[in-house]
């Protein structure tokens, strides 16, 4: 292997925390490669698993508990164990780590303080668990519950505190049903009045540093996307419990994370790893970015050196500028595709297939606006929302689509109607004219062939009505 080491930082996202450790690399005289959809290419055969752009290490950033198709994503990050490269983060660790209860289950089974939770699975599991608090369910009477009768509900796979609650004596979890989960955990009573935890950030098998958080006045959640204060802990936090959290990474097969404890009257608890943690209020509280201790460990695990004194040094400063590496990203058509008619060929895809159709501008058009039928043809979906319609007080569903012209494919949140006694099956609105001019003269005919015309607006409102 050359001396210097290709990184590649697997995101699918333009996350501040992607951008840092891309920085980092690059800074510590090494050539990352970010890894996304506009440049990643994977293949397998011939007992062989092929990646470009090649790389030597593969960092994992993909944000599995925020991403709609975590299953997708996550067999993404599986294709990078079978590569002949190191990988931070593999996927078999984080698929653990990113369901809470699986993660804790690990942990107790290594040895390692979590509070004691329940996972109900569908209606009926739940509701055995919501017996009245004040029974002995084992919950709430163990780690010293702030309140005999309180208790948390969290979802297994979430993030920022999302669908978290405070159960009191008699209150009833969720609903949970078909086959979801939930989490009933027994709420650690803080030696101190306030609602706060520490989250300790371990890279490599060393923490790199410490921040107490404190919720909000009006909340419980220590989250710094719900407005948690945040300061310094570093120092203050006793050497056993860095290596609680320590441990814990360890145990579930983690290179870096973020590792929430919390202590209370009987001692210190590990409430989640989180494989993703945000660098931004970590940096804020600490004045330690993460980013260059994750970028030395990677190289360190592909063979590649590092100067130590650099690491520090950069950690001083959090670099999330937009890195060199980026891959190219087509946000607008070419300069010769920006011309459209009045009506265009345009293919429209969807999670059963493509059809491609003729479909008619309209600038007036807030959104685009496809057929009921077509939409059905092709598997346009989930719905996404409904938007208003002005004028007659209704409202339709909108779902995302791929709408293909030419060379460039717009990915759409359309809305859909029944547009069967109209000429076109699409009619395009702002949110993709904005990108070209449209020529009113130039249209295509049935059969998709291009001719010129001039059309009037009379004649152009009475085919659309």
């Amino acid at each position: 292997m050359s001396e210097t080491v290709r990184v590649g930082v697997l995101s699918l996202h333009n996350s501040k925390e992607t951008k840092a450790i891309c920085n980092a690399v690059a800074a510590l005289g090494h050539e990352p490669a970010w890894l996304r959809s506009e440049n990643l290419r994977v293949e397998t055969g011939n007992d062989t698993v092929g990646v470009e752009p090649s790389v030597d290490v593969v960092i994992n950033r993909l944000l599995l508990p925020s991403a709609e198709q975590p299953l997708t994503q996550l067999g993404l990050a599986g294709v990078f164990d079978a590569v002949d490269a190191p990988v931070c983060n593999p996927a078999s660790a984080t698929a653990v780590a990113v369901h809470k209860f699986a993660a804790m289950a690990r942990l107790a089974a290594e040895g390692v303080s979590v509070p004691p939770s329940t996972l109900g699975i569908g209606a009926n599991r739940i509701e055995e668990l919501d017996t009245p608090a004040d029974s002995d369910d084992g919950l709430a009477a163990d780690a010293g519950a702030t309140d005999p009768g309180t208790r948390v509900f969290k979802r297994p796979i979430g993030t920022h505190g999302d669908e978290t609650g405070l159960l009191g004596a008699g209150e009833y979890a969720p609903q949970l049903v078909h086959e979801s989960q939930g989490i009933v955990q027994g709420m650690v009573e803080s030696p101190t009045d306030d609602h706060e935890d520490v989250r300790i950030y371990v890279v490599g098998g060393e923490a790199v540093g410490a921040m107490r958080r404190y919720a909000p006045d009006d909340d419980w959640r220590t989250n710094v996307a719900r407005g948690g204060r945040v300061r310094d802990a570093t120092l203050d936090v006793p050497e056993d419990v860095m290596q609680l959290a320590v441990d814990a990474a360890a145990a579930l097969g983690l290179d870096y994370a973020g590792v929430d404890v919390i202590e209370g009257v009987d001692g210190w608890y590990v409430l989640e790893v989180n494989v993703t943690a945000g660098f931004k209020g970590f940096f804020e509280a600490t004045g330690v970015s993460p980013a260059p201790a994750i970028a030395a460990h990677a190289i360190r695990q592909a063979g590649g050196t590092v100067d130590d004194d650099l690491v520090r040094e950069l950690s001083a400063e959090l670099d999330d500028s937009v890195p060199e590496c980026r891959p190219s990203l087509q946000t607008r058509p070419t300069p010769d595709e920006r011309t459209l008619g009045y009506t265009t060929e345009v293919r429209v895809a969807g999670q059963h297939g493509a059809e491609t159709v003729v479909a008619k501008a309209d600038t007036g058009a807030t959104r685009t606006s496809i057929d009921l039928g077509l939409a059905s043809e092709v598997g346009a979906g989930p719905i996404d929302d409904t938007a208003d319609i002005k004028g007659d007080g209704t409202s339709r569903p909108v779902v995302p689509v791929g709408l293909r012209i030419g060379e460039y494919t717009h990915e759409l949140k359309v809305n859909v109607r029944d547009r069967s006694h109209l000429s076109h099956d699409v009619l395009l609105g702002r949110d993709v004219l904005d990108d070209y001019s449209v020529r009113v003269s130039r249209r295509h005919d049935d059969d998709g062939e291009e001719f010129e015309g001039y059309i009037t607006g009379r004649h152009r409102r009475t085919r659309e009505e």
